[in-house]
Parts: C-alpha cells; sequence; structure tokens
C-alpha cells in the first residue's frame, strides 16, 4: 500500500464559542492547504515523490439527543432531529460572519457545543492552490507524472446539488448541517472567479441580476454618487476584473476582454451592499450565475430585466412583478419539477411594489397604470414569436401571462431551490403579439428613458429588504420537512 503524507493538526475539540470555532477552522484549513501547496510546489520543482500527499477539509459536528425548542417561527438555527450533524467547511475566512452566526444559533437553541475537527474529505490540489498567487496547476500530462498518483482531484462524484435538491439519503442518526459540501463550494467559487472575473469575495449579499448592459452603466453612476456621500455606508465600487475605487471621482481599469457574465459590486463593511451580474440572455446563463453565487449564501437576488408585454393594456416602459411563472426555461427540470409551485414571497413583493410607488410617485389604484402583477413567462427560444403561433400563444392565454423572458423564472426557481429569497421586476421594452417589435430606434429611445428608474427601484428594494432582520427575511416557504440548520 502507497505511503500516504498527511499534515499534524490537532484533534476534534468542542467549541461553546463561535468565534473561537471559526478560529479553529480557519487554522485547519490553512494548515491543511499550506501542506497542499508546499508539496505541490516541491513535486513541481523536483519530480513526483515515492509516496501520496493529502489533506482533508475541516468540519464542524453538533451530536444532540434531544429535539430543539425553539421559536416556531424560525426557519433556519436548528437541526430538524436528534443524532450527529456534520458539515465539511472550505474558505472559513471567507465565511467568517455566515459561520460564526450559524454556529451561534446552533449553541444557542441546542445548549450543545459544536465539534471542530478534520473531516474525512480530502482537499483537491486544484482547490488548495487557488488562492496562492502563482502556482498553478497544469494541464494533464504537462507535470512529468500523473497528477492523481501523488494528490487528489476534484471528484464529481462527491460535488453534486443532492442536499439541496432533497435526493441526499444520509446514514441512519446522521444528517448535514448545511446545503453545500466543501468541495461542492470550492467548485463553485473556481467557476464564479471564472464567469465573472471577480474575486466571489468581492459579491454582497444583495444580489441583482440583469440581461442588459444598459444597466450597468447607471449602476456605476449609482456607485460613484453613493461613494460621493458619506452616510450613504458603501465603501468601495469593485468592476469586472477587481478593478476598485473608493473615491467617486476614481478610473477604473476597463478589461481588454470582459468575461460571460460580468460582475460589478457596491460595497459595505458588512458585505451588505448590493451586487448587479449581468447574466446575459437565456436561461442556461440565469442558471449558471444562480448555481454558483448561491454557495455565497446570498440574503437575497432580484431579477430587474426586459420582457415581452403579452397584454393590449400594457404601454412599453410599464412594470410587471412577477407573482407566479410559467416555466418553459427547462434547464431545471431534472433539478426542481416542474410541478413544484414557486411561491411569491411577501416581504419581497411588498418591497418591490412600494419601491414601484416611490420612484412613479403613484400610489394604490393609480399605480395599475404602468405596473401589473402576475404570472411571467419564461421560455428557452428567444425567436419564439416565429414559431406557429396558436400553440405559444394559447399556453400564454391559459396561464394568465403578463411578461414573457428568457430568464425570471430560472432566477426564481433556483433561488427557491437554493432557499434564497427572490424576486422578479420586469420592464416592458416590447409587444411582440401586438406588432410593437424591439427594433433599433424604439430600443434606444426606451433604454435612455426606463432604464435609469427601473434600477432605482430594484435597488431600492434591496435596501428595503436589508433592513428586515433575517429571521423575516427567509421565510418558512423556502425551507422543506427535513431541513438543515444552516442558511
Amino acid at each position: 500500500m502507497t505511503r500516504i503524507e498527511t499534515p499534524d493538526v490537532p484533534g476534534p475539540e468542542n467549541f461553546t464559542d463561535p468565534a473561537a470555532a471559526v478560529a479553529r477552522l480557519e487554522e485547519l484549513y490553512e494548515t491543511a492547504t499550506g501542506f497542499l501547496c508546499t508539496r505541490f510546489a516541491d513535486a513541481m520543482q523536483n519530480g513526483a515523490p515515492d509516496h501520496r500527499y493529502r489533506a482533508f477539509y475541516p468540519e464542524i459536528r453538533l451530536t444532540t439527543k434531544t429535539y430543539a425548542q425553539v421559536d416556531s417561527r424560525l426557519s433556519f438555527g436548528h437541526v430538524a432531529m436528534p443524532g450527529t450533524h456534520s458539515t465539511t467547511v472550505t474558505r472559513p475566512d471567507l465565511f467568517r460572519a455566515y459561520l460564526q452566526e450559524q454556529i451561534r444559533l446552533l449553541i444557542r437553541n441546542h445548549g450543545q457545543p459544536v465539534q471542530i475537527g478534520v473531516s474525512d474529505t480530502p482537499i483537491p490540489v486544484h482547490f488548495a492552490v487557488a488562492a496562492s498567487s502563482g502556482i498553478t496547476v497544469p494541464q494533464e500530462g504537462a507535470a512529468g507524472f500523473t497528477l492523481r498518483d501523488v494528490f487528489d482531484v476534484p471528484d464529481l462524484a462527491t460535488t453534486s446539488d443532492d442536499i439541496v435538491n432533497g435526493t441526499h439519503v444520509p446514514a441512519p442518526g446522521t444528517g448535514p448541517l448545511a446545503l453545500f459540501t466543501a468541495q461542492r463550494i470550492d467548485y463553485s467559487l473556481a467557476r464564479l472567479a471564472h464567469y465573472t472575473a471577480t474575486d466571489p469575495a468581492h459579491f454582497q449579499n444583495f444580489v441583482l441580476f440583469t440581461n442588459y448592459q444598459f444597466y450597468v452603466t447607471e449602476f456605476e453612476a449609482f456607485a460613484r454618487r453613493m461613494l460621493a456621500d458619506p452616510d450613504s455606508g458603501y465603501t468601495e465600487f469593485v468592476s469586472t476584473g477587481n478593478a476598485s475605487i473608493t473615491d467617486p471621482d476614481g478610473v477604473l481599469a476597463v478589461p481588454a476582454k470582459l468575461p460571460q457574465m460580468p460582475s460589478y459590486h457596491l460595497k459595505r463593511d458588512d458585505c451588505s451592499g448590493i451586487t448587479l451580474v449581468n447574466i446575459g440572455v437565456g436561461p442556461s446563463n440565469a442558471k449558471t450565475a444562480t448555481d454558483h453565487i448561491a454557495v455565497l449564501r446570498p440574503h437575497a437576488w432580484l431579477m430587474v430585466g426586459h420582457c415581452a408585454g403579452l397584454r393590449n393594456t400594457q404601454a412599453l416602459g410599464d412594470f410587471v412583478l412577477a407573482h407566479a411563472y410559467l416555466r418553459e426555461d427547462r434547464v431545471l427540470d431534472d433539478d426542481l419539477p416542474v410541478w413544484v409551485p414557486i411561491p411569491p414571497l411577501a416581504e419581497v413583493q411588498v418591497a418591490l411594489e412600494s419601491s414601484v410607488a416611490e420612484v412613479t410617485e403613484l400610489q394604490g389604484y393609480e399605480l395599475k397604470r404602468i405596473m401589473r402583477t402576475g404570472t411571467v413567462a419564461s421560455v428557452d427560444n428567444r425567436n419564439w414569436e416565429l414559431r406557429e403561433m396558436s400553440g405559444p400563444v394559447q399556453r400564454l392565454s391559459q396561464s394568465r401571462a403578463v411578461g414573457l423572458d428568457m430568464e425570471s423564472a430560472t432566477i426564481a426557481a433556483n433561488g427557491y431551490r437554493f432557499r434564497v429569497p427572490y424576486g422578479t421586476l420586469l420592464c416592458v421594452s416590447d409587444k411582440p403579439l401586438h406588432g410593437e417589435l424591439k427594433l433599433p430606434g424604439m430600443a434606444s429611445d426606451f433604454y435612455n428613458t426606463q432604464v435609469a428608474r427601473h434600477l432605482d427601484i430594484g435597488i431600492r428594494a434591496m435596501e428595503k429588504l436589508r433592513q428586515m432582520p433575517l429571521e423575516r427575511l427567509h421565510s418558512r416557504k423556502l425551507r422543506s420537512f427535513d431541513e438543515t440548520a444552516f442558511l
């Protein structure tokens, strides 16, 4: 049997202080990744050793023999039943505040310490060196030896969404503490850096998705106004490529090539700022972005994009507040069957509607002049208008849809799946069923007049949600029968 060299680490220890528990997680993680980075650099310089190197993710473990006696209104912070519950952890430095809060709630609600130690899940060398500048894992065959003979590599068999999808079957008397394993998180952190060209550390807890670059210009202008206001609470604006300014007149470096989904971050010191992601067009991009941002455990995400108005009484520039979704995007059918309802979340709906009222200065019945609340249909065919129309139009009419796009249902459905509060406010940019197509001149006039107002509404809604207690924002509607303790 091949000898395996591992780092020396402390044994499992119980903690009742959340800060101390997370400090131990950081110690274990830094020891493990430092060990792998050092051994990897040595192997690349001097060749493969005659044995393997291996280090393990740290782990949080809670063992309880009783059911938690907690406020029935709470949707998180406690395990569903007695037993041993655990989760592996990666990047505890990035998730420090999140982990401290989740551990604090566990200790408070169960009256039990948490145990911090190493897990039996190896850290893939690709993820261990990801945060180390100057170290990269070469492609297969370029290292002079077979990488997987010496180091552990990513294992997709253990990197899945079984927990969030409700298909995970734990051993009797055990259960997961969190929705994502460490390796699943590492996978998404790497994908986020690739697709958005910004470090995941810049992402804020409130995320706006859009499908047009026009919103980016307005978001940057808003960010500069906030940086000029010392009372705004916003401290930094980070653009694609990790370009950063803290001064409203600062110059942002423009990357030579934009990534697939550029992201922009108006930051606050406690990560309660706003991130804007331009996901482009289509449900595939919408799923990709939300699949990976979900591991950061944001407190809400909203879609603020454009849609086709489906009613003759709608006008270009009107708003559509989604309270239901016709899911014909198809990208999530294997993870979340189409028969699963995606409910509206009252807190998000109220925040969006009140923000529309504030910006438009219309109230009550008058607000109906420029906003429809109803079903949004999301499709996977951008040129759906070119198909034989009797079938699609009949389905749209039967569903009572008022707007159609390609992303909103995907973002809402993945919010439901990942337990991230979600919402949709769209702006009517064309009416294809009534002869008003999105043509260059019409589109330019529309964008010039409506984008700033629409984005202002989305930002106001996020700021309202930020003021809510997490216990209220994270609705019980998003939690299943046998739920994890961590958000």
